[in-house]
């Protein structure tokens, strides 16, 4: 999924158009982004995709979420393979030039919740993935 923005947008940065900042969307906004993008590494969590998990990673974080680490998490964590689909979203956090999401996650298998935290911000002219856990 990419979530570039049209070049009639003018949140897209191009040759002498602005540079999309995250930082001035609402919470709104930024939750209709953050969701689609929580449910996707919910379900490659589960699933153990390690390709998918992290298509929309910053360059920074795919490099230090190397598919050794992951597959580790996805083969020995309880937890990361058996995520509810089901969340709630609990409120936006803005810090620097990021972004954070914040959701009450649940799991199939385990009871309880946990903390769910999303971090975006901007990379190349899109909105990317900075930061990923569970607590």
């Amino acid at each position: 999924m990419s979530l570039s923005m049209p070049s009639t947008n003018p949140a897209f940065h191009g040759p002498g158009e602005p540079r999309l900042n995250i930082l001035e969307k609402n919470d709104e906004e930024i939750r209709a982004v953050a969701e689609p993008l929580w449910r996707d590494l919910v379900r490659n969590s589960n699933e153990g995709k390690y390709g998918d998990f992290v298509k929309n990673f910053s360059s920074s974080m795919a490099l230090a979420m190397n598919e050794v680490t992951v597959g580790h998490q996805f083969t020995n964590s309880e937890l990361a393979r058996n995520l509810s689909e089901h969340f709630d979203y609990l409120g936006t956090i803005r810090r620097g030039r990021h972004v954070t999401v914040l959701y009450r996650q649940r799991s199939t298998k385990k009871d309880g919740e946990w903390l769910g935290r999303l971090v975006l911000g901007c990379e190349d002219g899109e909105i990317r993935i900075f930061g990923a856990s569970i607590f």
